[in-house]
């Protein structure tokens, strides 16, 4: 069985270009205006902590997040009611 989808409005190619054309040109001159950050300058009160090592890092965003997915999916599947229990 086919179905068809039937559009209400027609996308032509000349539409399409100008929204991109001004989706870039808008996100091209707000990072044109944008300022830099001056991270190297710093602050009265600024007091960084130490760095994080490698396996830190990746301990923090990368297993961390993964684990997190993994114990809110698994909370989800055995906590679903709408399979048949019989």
């Amino acid at each position: 069985m086919l179905t068809r989808v039937r559009y209400v409005g027609r996308v032509d190619k000349k539409n399409a270009l100008r929204a991109g054309a001004l989706t870039a040109g808008t996100t091209l001159m707000m990072l044109m205006m944008s300022s830099p950050a001056l991270a190297l300058t710093r602050d009265d009160g600024d007091d960084p902590g130490t760095g994080l090592s490698v396996a830190e890092t990746l301990g923090l965003f990368v297993a961390a997040p993964i684990v997190l997915f993994a114990v809110i999916t698994g909370l989800v599947m055995v906590l679903d009611k709408s399979r048949k229990q019989s």
